[in-house]
């Protein structure tokens, strides 16, 4: 199981006293990690002396055998649909999928342990066959047993699963409908970032469609044919138009809110039953209110 860390903050610190903090572990632990190489900092094996920067992408491929436990926390959930194997929730911008070293509590795994004994995935992504960025809403599958998940797990990598996307972008497109064929990496000038790039880059592809135009910003659905990290995000600004209020990858500032995209629709075969089943929501009342004022605007 890999581990991926990354470093958001300066810090003057070795790397196995920096990993011993953020993981928990002891830091003779870590340091046996590294000596035996598993540990990894923007792609290179290091040694314990290493100083962390700001930036750096570090991934410990090892289990750890975690002493921490994700404890269930009573956080509001917004469930549209549920039975004895899958759930299907509408995620709230704002919520993290899943826990992460540093960061172990009010995830949307928190939540879900209060209200189900989930199983199958990893150890700190019990149910976790997809996910969302932090501040995508929208809608998620859940599984409930391992069985499920695996099911669920390999209709995704075989492209079985729709998933439609709402975005506001910046500019005004002039297509009607396009394909993003580009692969995604790592930023190799951002670590912190993924960008469309032949270095370590996997294969990506995302259809748009046009739904409305503004003066300065489009409406457009978005549907993934790949699930690479941050895709429409990052295929949406390689073409020139960034998806509105993003601060990784917009124009300029953004509000805490962040950015304008929701996944909006999910349709799949029941794993169990074979039923075709189709889920669709509304985006937030903030997305909604932009949308007006850019109609407004007109």
């Amino acid at each position: 199981m890999n581990f991926e860390i990354q470093v958001t903050s300066e810090v003057e610190k070795r790397i196995d006293s920096y990993l011993a903090d953020e993981l928990n572990l002891s830091r003779s632990k870590i340091q046996k990690l590294v000596k035996q190489g598993l540990v990894t900092v923007n792609e290179k094996v290091v040694s314990n002396n290493y100083v962390v920067k700001l930036g750096d992408i570090i991934i410990v491929n090892d289990d750890l055998n975690y002493e921490i436990s994700i404890e269930a926390e009573d956080i509001p959930l917004d469930i549209v649909y549920e039975d004895d194997d899958l759930l299907v929730i509408n995620k709230a911008s704002g919520m993290v999928v899943h826990p992460a070293p540093g960061h172990y509590s009010g995830t949307l795994v928190n939540a879900l342990l209060y209200r189900f004994q989930l199983e199958g995935g990893e150890k700190y992504r019990p149910g976790i066959v997809h996910r969302l960025d932090k501040d995508t809403s929208g809608l998620m599958l859940v599984a409930k047993n391992e069985k499920t998940h695996e099911a669920l797990s390999m209709m995704i990598a075989n492209k079985e699963v729709e998933r439609h996307y709402l975005a506001i972008v910046d500019g005004v497109i002039k297509h009607d409908s396009g394909t993003i064929d580009a692969p995604i990496g790592r930023d190799p000038n951002n670590r912190q970032k993924m960008a469309v790039t032949d270095v370590h880059g996997k294969e990506a592809v995302t259809h748009f469609k046009v739904l409305e135009t503004f003066l300065n910003h489009t409406l457009v659905e978005c549907i993934l044919e790949t699930g690479r990290t941050h895709q429409i995000r990052v295929h949406m600004a390689y073409i020139g138009y960034p998806v509105t209020n993003d601060p990784m990858y917009g124009r300029g500032k953004s509000t805490e809110f962040g950015q304008m995209l929701h996944s909006k629709s999910i349709k799949f075969k029941h794993p169990s039953t074979g039923e075709e089943m189709f889920f669709e929501v509304d985006p937030p009342e903030e997305f909604l209110e932009k949308l007006q004022l850019l109609r407004d605007s007109n």
